[in-house]
């Protein structure tokens, strides 16, 4: 397994469209291990592979406390959602130190694959379907912080800026 870099916001990467997955082979099952790894060390709890700079429809998660039940998601598709939605408070892994509340459905009936191919449907609520929600925003090319007003937006933009030149330093 290898830790992958993750690409941070405003990296124009992160807008990419992420193309469905078709073959659910070793190299497959291989990125999702070193997602995972990445996201565990990282210390999230959703990574998107458009993240590390892999325009495919794969998300992993674990929201366990334990951190012990990692979640593969293949090609991920809502067929329903609740009426209700609410504000949460997300952050990512992609916009480190940065918080924010953002309204997602309440819960989600979703559509998926496993890495090995077998399709099911996810039934989540809470945590999770914000989660599946966030990751599900990724492979849009959507940046949770693209739900903000444009001056937080642009504050954010300049202190991610700021961050790496000092971290180049």
């Amino acid at each position: 397994m290898a830790l992958l870099p993750i690409l941070q916001y405003p990296d124009p990467r992160l807008h990419t469209v992420a193309r469905p997955v078709s073959a659910f082979d070793a190299r497959l099952r291989t990125l999702a291990a070193d997602m995972l790894q990445t996201m565990y060390e990282s210390g999230g709890i959703g990574l998107a592979a458009t993240q590390v700079d892999v325009h495919e429809r794969l998300i992993v998660m674990d929201i366990s406390e334990e951190r012990n039940q990692p979640l593969v998601i293949v090609n991920p598709e809502i067929v329903w959602h609740s009426e209700a939605s609410k504000l949460n408070e997300e952050g990512c892994l992609s916009v480190p130190a940065v918080y924010d509340r953002v309204e997602r459905f309440e819960s989600v009936h979703v559509r998926v694959w496993d890495e090995h191919g077998a399709q099911r449907t996810i039934e989540a609520q809470d945590v999770m379907a914000i989660c599946i929600q966030h990751e599900m925003d990724h492979l849009l090319g959507k940046v949770f912080v693209e739900y903000l007003s444009p001056l937080k937006r642009d504050r954010i933009k300049k202190k991610m800026r700021k961050a790496r030149r000092e971290d180049a330093h």
